[in-house]
């Protein structure tokens, strides 16, 4: 029996119809102990993998929500902040015409001011001169009772009493 190279005897059959039972044996108890749990690690992972892409995919939408949302927000804030200068422009623009308006009004006012007190002051020269007029009347007169007249001592008096008040006075 030594010519063969495997010897299938009783023993060696027996061996083998062991050997596959107890492999056969393990095999189910590697795969209960090892393999199933392994299983269920990969398939919670896959379920939580899931999840998560669900998650992302639903935060995602979210955010792009929210972005849409806050460009509108955005837009009316532009909105409202050009109106609100557009007020301000205009609320300028009406106290500019008011503060132009009282200005003119009170210049108005000094002018008429002004000009009342030049005509007041054209009067009190005009009565000025009225009262110089009388003034050198009056002095002419007393000059010619005291002295008996002739045209020249008249044309004299004149002259001096020209003299007395000075040509610039009864010339303006």
């Amino acid at each position: 029996m030594l010519d063969r190279l495997f010897a299938f005897d009783a023993q060696f059959i027996q061996d083998v119809i062991i050997m596959g039972i107890n492999l056969f044996i393990l095999f189910f108890a590697l795969s209960y102990l090892i393999f199933n749990p392994a299983r269920d690690v990969m398939n919670k992972r896959r379920e939580r993998i899931a999840s998560d892409i669900e998650t992302a995919k639903k935060e995602k939408e979210d955010a792009i929500a929210l972005k849409n949302d806050y460009e509108g927000k955005l837009t009316n804030i532009n909105q409202e902040a050009e109106e609100i200068l557009n007020a301000a422009r205009k609320k300028a623009l009406k106290q500019e015409e008011e503060i132009l308006a009282r200005a003119k009004a009170e210049a108005a006012i000094v002018m008429a001011r002004a000009n009342t007190e030049i005509e007041l002051e054209k009067k009190k020269a005009v009565d000025g001169m009225k009262q110089e007029m009388i003034t050198i009347a009056s002095m002419m007169a007393g000059k010619v009772v005291s002295a008996s007249m002739n045209a020249q001592i008249q044309d004299e008096l004149v002259d001096e009493t020209l003299s007395e008040i000075g040509n610039e006075t009864w010339q303006n």
